[in-house]
């Protein structure tokens, strides 16, 4: 990244409150030009819970300095009970939350540095926040860029896909009851930080339990989907994604359900901001949202809105790896989406295991093997290859090698292509199939098949088959009833070279990444009227030559830090054949280091197991612990947090424990023990 200083507005920084109507004070630190109260500026707002003063700053200090040198204010703002904010934070997206929203721009518009106009700019928490304040419609957000975010919270979130209940909830869970157990920092609120601190330790809560109670698509995940009503959104919106991150199908629904300006941008990456974009390459983000800030909060004609509504980079196969400094490929455009440029090509599968052209396959059926069956009943073990939902591209946790998983799998590959095949969309597959218990799912995966064999997973999808019809009213199958299904995978923009094939891979279970069913499920399927649909884009090289290179990556200085114990990461798949368990465990110990402005010292530790013994399914278990402390001169204080969710056939059941120390004293301890009836899940 390159290093700015000079920038053609002299800025000043901050640390100040906002005051809510009902007298909790918000903590936001500014960034703005010097002279803006002479000559006055629009604000960029990121709202989110991860801790101005510590946890977000070396990043925000590139981004919102460097907005600031160019005429506008950057504010970083902790939503209330986080950070040194007033207040408790008691869950996700509450309607308090962005009814404090409202309130924060409001006050920005009064202040006599800012011009009244507004854009909000966030990723993940700050992607979704920005999106349901400007379904509100307040009059100074005139812009949003949101970035690796939903606009279905049930659908297509950390918590749950096509109906299943992800991993990634119990860890997302454990992150926010590390992050909700968290002190205010005495610098700035004084003698009460302890008052503030042991609120939040006893009113937070325990988030696991909240959403576990509600397995489908209720009101409760409703509130907060834009998904509801594109139509509120009347601010352009600029959606942001990468292919390695779990939020990159927003996009896409968002490019076709506003009717407002709007453009698109999924890069490589996993879920970081695209100037800090891993797998690269990096782009300069920072300089393509001034374009979009430009032109949306100070009326320039940046040129952006003259450009194709949507940009991808469409990938290159590379062998199996769970991490990449660089994914090899091209950008590419469409000038709206959906595309008239997109062919859907179908390809039946067949019980000889091969994806023929859907013609192919026809022809087959006709010579007698319409009514063949073929029966899959998959191990827990398919799943230990396949990454998290969410990568965050560290530790290590992008998909493996999937020959490890298709051993325990209905495979069907497609002959070596003679010329490339380029796809873009998102691949569907339709199945005929019978259950033998009510309760099951169906996990499937699209592979690129390279000419030594190995396998990377391109694409994926899951499916509930309870939730065949209806996520909010699922019911249950009838053993041996025969059914057929639709389930769409993740975009992909991905390219599959000559000598390559492509292979469907179809199983029972996805463990870990989706919560297995509560029994063992034999399906049985009809391929002869089951396919693969792949949304092929021809290459238009003529357009491509005329696209214009993103700049490189830019940043304002980074932040003073010392290290003091560098990071380490390890994932690990544990086969103990001597007593028949297996383990997955995630450790990502993030070492410790001082802010050196600030004289503060912070350290942590993540551990995530994932266990389950060969054949029983009431043994599959996920445990996480976080460990955390902050230090400077003779204050400190650790927090240590673990959770353990565990199920059998009929209920899920959490254990966790919240343990707090401010030097060698323990001033807080509490455990939970709840259970969750099982949901057709």
């Amino acid at each position: 990244m390159r290093i700015v200083t000079d920038f053609p507005r002299r800025i000043m920084e901050e640390e100040t409150w906002i005051a809510l109507p009902d007298g909790t004070r918000l903590a936001a630190r500014i960034w703005r030009p010097v002279d803006a109260e002479i000559h006055p500026v629009p604000a960029i707002l990121e709202y989110l819970p991860y801790r101005k003063r510590d946890l977000t700053a070396e990043r925000d200090v590139q981004m919102h300095p460097y907005w600031a040198g160019h005429g506008y204010a950057g504010v970083r703002v902790d939503i209330r009970g986080t950070g040194e904010s007033d207040g408790l934070l008691t869950d996700e997206y509450l309607p308090s939350e962005l009814e404090d929203g409202l309130a924060v721009l409001a006050w920005l518009e009064a202040q006599p540095w800012c011009t009244g106009d507004v854009g909000m700019v966030g990723i993940s928490w700050g992607g979704f926040n920005g999106l349901q304040i400007a379904a509100l419609r307040p009059p100074q957000l005139k812009a949003v860029i949101a970035l690796c975010f939903t606009d279905d919270r049930y659908a297509d979130d950390i918590h749950h896909m096509g109906g299943c209940l992800l991993a990634d909830n119990l860890s997302w869970a454990s992150t926010m009851f590390d992050g909700n157990a968290c002190p205010p920092d005495p610098e700035l609120v004084g003698e009460r930080w302890r008052d503030m601190w042991l609120e939040r330790l006893d009113g937070s809560g325990l988030w696991l339990a909240q959403w576990l109670a509600h397995q489908r698509r209720d009101a409760y995940w409703q509130h907060g989907s834009v998904c509801e009503d594109y139509s509120r959104i009347q601010c352009p919106v600029y959606a942001i994604s990468g292919w390695a991150d779990g939020y990159c199908n927003a996009v896409f629904r968002l490019l076709a359900g506003l009717e407002v300006p709007r453009k698109g941008l999924v890069g490589p990456w996993a879920h970081k901001y695209p100037h800090l974009g891993e797998p690269g390459p990096a782009i300069g983000f920072l300089q393509e949202s001034l374009r979009w800030w430009d032109q949306w909060l100070k009326g320039s004609d940046t040129g952006i809105m003259d450009e194709p509504m949507l940009r991808l980079w469409m990938q290159e196969s590379v062998p199996p790896s769970a991490r990449y400094a660089e994914r090899p490929g091209r950008w590419v455009t469409e000038p709206e989406w959906p595309s008239s440029n997109i062919e859907s090509r179908a390809f039946r599968l067949t019980a000889g295991h091969d994806l023929l052209p859907e013609a192919a396959g026809d022809a087959e059926t006709e010579v007698g093997d319409g009514d063949a069956t073929l029966d899959i009943r998959s191990p827990l073990s398919v799943g230990l290859y396949a990454g998290k939902w969410c990568s965050y591209n560290a530790p290590p946790d992008l998909p493996h090698d999937q020959r490890d998983e298709d051993g325990g799998s209905l495979i069907f590959q497609s002959e070596r292509l003679d010329a490339p095949l380029e796809i873009c969309g998102a691949p569907v597959v339709e199945l005929e199939l019978a259950a033998d218990q009510p309760v099951a799912m169906v996990a499937l995966r699209l592979v690129d098949i390279g000419a030594d064999d190995k396998a990377t997973r391109v694409s994926y999808g899951l499916l509930n088959l309870t939730h065949r019809d209806s996520d909010e009213h699922p019911e249950p199958l009838e053993p041996g009833k025969r059914y057929r299904v639709r389930v769409p995978l993740k975009h992909i923009a991905q390219q599959f070279p000559v000598g390559h094939a492509f292979r469907l891979s179809l199983s029972t279970s996805y463990w870990p990444l989706a919560w297995p069913a509560p029994h063992p499920v034999r399906l049985t399927l009809w391929p002869a009227a089951s396919r693969l649909v792949l949304p092929c884009r021809p290459p238009r090289p003529e357009e491509e030559a005329r696209l214009a290179a993103f700049a490189e990556p830019e940043g304002a200085p980074p932040l003073a830090k010392t290290l003091l114990q560098p990071t380490q990461e390890t994932w690990r798949v544990i086969r103990d054949l001597a007593h028949d368990e297996t383990l997955l465990e995630v450790i990502h110990d993030e070492g410790s280091y001082c802010i050196d402005d600030i004289d503060l010292t912070i350290a942590a530790k993540v551990t995530e197991r994932y266990r389950y013994a060969y054949g029983s399914y009431d043994s599959v278990s996920g445990w996480t612990e976080w460990q955390r402390s902050f230090q400077r001169g003779d204050w400190v204080v650790h927090t240590l947090t673990r959770t353990l969710l565990t199920s059998d056939a009929e209920n899920f059941r959490i254990r966790a424990t919240l343990d707090a120390w401010e030097g060698d004293t323990r001033i807080y301890a509490r455990t939970w023990d709840e259970t969750v009836p099982r949901d057709l899940v």
